[in-house]
């Protein structure tokens, strides 16, 4: 157990709600009215929010089908378009002049589009695509930095009924390459570069990378001119967004599509090698982020300007910079650039200029930022905000003591979130105005969520940690793996014979009810707040012509929350080059977030007689813990002192 976790069972501190008459949720007893709300007719709960809450062109017919379970549907018969529950119908009230979106660049430029701006570049987008032969079902792999041309693609692919798959740009050709063939995509949607860290972050060359290694599927490359670096451009494939665009009308008719239609897919790292294709749907997703918006952030979409530092290219971004915001009609807010530059006062320069209320980053990014002083947020004016979220993984109680003290100015509730890619928005999370937090604490259940801890036979525990797992089925759950069926059961429901959702993290109950997050129980890191398969990783060294063998754990890192620790079994001679040729190979097949913090350099791994590696003996001696678990299986027991001894790079 690392001392963060340690330290966040012994937390005890309680902080009351402070009281907010306009509060979407004002008070506790409003939660439990609307929990027992769920309980009473769970159907028909649902029923009524989805049609108080979203625009439909055809009633649905059925709330919820269990029949295939657990390949469950929602809001049956169901014709909606996504696009314009986030468009058109908010022009529509009288709102198109509001700001839909404020975008910042690193280098400091400034862009804020209208409602009817953006839907107007959305239908242009939408054209272009039409004219390229993407139709309904079409997959689109949208390869972008952190610009509203990002945005754009992903409510154009809505608007035709395409499906995107949004890959996050720091991730390699080879990352994108191997999404690309599992989706199957048509077309890509990528710019020159971005902007970070003062220099230019190429991505158009990476497509050309992944392109050239297979990806026969891919029809065309759509390019946005963004960063200005030099790009090469392949006839008859490369296609200039802007040239595309600017010859396109600015009205596009939004297809009707069914409640269940594919929406997006996103890959997260599973315990094996191959990433999984998360598939979720139109409906049942949007009206999950519209709500917890309103719920959790207390958004009030006339006056707030809400900033999720996410990038697209993870569920984060999809759900609160994108699709809950403006399925709201309020405004979100876009920054293309790193927390730290040009100095650590960035996100609260930002913050004050932009006249931020909501605030939701990671905790990652607020132990980076403790570091670097107090001087930095006392210099900007952040008297606008009065909603703050983490989000990622949980928080460490000094860390949200500052976030409420230097921040918050000990005025603005913390939202310490706890969900994932699979369940497409909030799950657990403090109501701002209504719940009683804790540091460190994801507090109650979401109203229709029926989150439980289990132990390994699935029977409730109550006094001690056991396994989160989700007993009914909610709107914004994931639909599948896309195709692999098989192993979307075998992933999340085969533990527990189809009756629970596990969801692959650990938890305890305290006294109060509130619920705290353990963190994963299998073979994924949570690093900076994103999920990474320690298989991949593997593979990817094992990949290298010097490597025969490796295992790789995580250890506690006080900024990143874990850290990645590689254990390496070399087929010839060690040689200090190795250390920084091994974590370029990983960037390079991966990505760089996924680059190993250590490397430790064995003649053989720990194994049982059987042959399985033991993680758990590597994990304490990552953490530099004593070992004291049995280590009577063990093949070889010497092996547990060479690693402790090892080389480390």
């Amino acid at each position: 157990m690392s001392s963060t976790i340690a330290s966040i069972l012994e937390e005890t501190r309680i902080f009351e709600p402070q009281q907010n008459q306009h509060a979407n949720i004002g008070s506790l007893d409003e939660y439990h009215t609307l929990r027992r709300c769920f309980s009473d007719d769970f159907d028909a709960t649902w029923r009524d929010l989805a049609r108080e809450h979203l625009d439909w062109r055809a009633p649905f017919t059925r709330v919820l089908n269990r029949e295939r379970a657990p390949f469950f549907s929602w809001f049956e018969d169901g014709k909606l378009n996504l696009s314009e529950n986030c468009l058109d119908r908010h022009i529509a009230a009288g709102s198109g002049d509001r700001t839909a979106i404020i975008w910042e660049s690193e280098a400091g430029e400034v862009r804020r589009i209208s409602y009817v701006e953006l839907l107007a570049d959305v239908c242009r987008a939408a054209n272009a695509m039409r004219e390229l032969g993407i139709e309904s079902g079409d997959r689109v792999v949208i390869y972008m930095p952190m610009i509203p041309e990002a945005a754009i693609a992903m409510l154009a692919c809505t608007r035709i009924g395409a499906i995107h798959s949004v890959v996050f740009g720091a991730f390699s050709a080879n990352a994108l390459r191997e999404r690309i063939e599992d989706a199957e995509a048509k077309l890509v949607i990528t710019a020159d570069g971005g902007g970070r860290r003062g220099g230019v972050h190429a991505l158009k060359p990476k497509v050309d990378d992944a392109l050239s290694g297979g990806c026969h599927c891919i029809q065309h490359v759509l390019v946005v001119r963004h960063a200005g670096n030099e790009v090469g451009k392949t006839a008859g494939r490369d296609i200039d967004w802007h040239d595309a665009l600017k010859v396109q009308p600015d009205s596009c008719e939004a297809l009707t599509v069914d409640s269940e239609h594919p929406l997006f897919i996103l890959y997260t790292s599973g315990s094996t090698g191959k990433p999984k294709g998360i598939l979720h749907s139109t409906a049942g997703y949007l009206l999950w982020a519209r709500l917890t918006m309103q719920w959790v952030f207390d958004f009030q979409p006339e006056t707030d300007v809400f900033w999720c530092t996410a990038d697209v290219g993870w569920i984060t971004g999809h759900t609160y910079s994108v699709y809950g915001p403006l399925a709201c009609g309020g405004t979100t807010l876009m920054y293309e650039g790193v927390p730290t530059y040009p100095d650590p006062g960035r996100l609260w320069k930002i913050c004050a200029e932009h006249g931020v209320t909501v605030f939701y980053t990671a905790p990652t990014a607020i132990r980076a930022l403790i570091k670097a002083g107090d001087e930095w947020p006392n210099q900007h004016d952040l008297s606008n905000l009065r909603v703050l979220g983490t989000v990622g993984e949980p928080i460490n109680p000094e860390a949200w003591m500052w976030y409420h003290n230097v921040i918050g100015k000990g005025r603005c509730p913390i939202v310490d979130t706890w969900w994932q890619t699979e369940t497409g928005g909030h799950m657990i999370a403090p109501l701002p105005f209504a719940t009683s937090t804790t540091p460190g604490s994801a507090t109650l259940p979401l109203p229709g969520i029926d989150a439980a801890i289990v132990d390994e036979q699935g029977k409730l525990v109550t006094d001690s940690g056991g396994l989160l797992v989700i007993r009914q089925p909610w709107p914004s759950m994931l639909r599948g793996i896309w195709n692999d069926d098989a192993r979307y059961v075998d992933t999340y429901w085969k533990k527990f014979n189809n009756t629970f959702y596990f969801a692959g993290d650990g938890a305890r109950c305290d006294d109060n009810g509130f619920f705290w997050i353990m963190g994963r129980v299998d073979d994924v890191l949570n690093v900076s707040g994103h999920r990474l398969g320690t298989m991949e990783i593997e593979s990817a060294l094992v990949s290298h012509d010097s490597v025969a063998e490796a295992a790789v754990v995580g250890r506690p890192d006080d900024i990143k929350g874990e850290a990645i620790c590689a254990f390496v079994v070399l087929k010839a001679a060690w040689n200090e080059a190795l250390v920084d040729a091994l974590r370029a190979h990983v960037a390079k097949e991966i990505g760089a977030i996924a680059k190993p913090d250590d490397i430790r350099f064995a003649d053989s791994l720990p194994k049982t007689r059987s042959g399985k590696i033991m993680r758990r003996l590597l994990r304490d001696i990552a953490a530099g813990r004593d070992i004291t678990s049995d280590i009577s299986t063990l093949e070889d027991q010497s092996v547990i002192e060479k690693l402790q001894r090892s080389g480390q790079g």
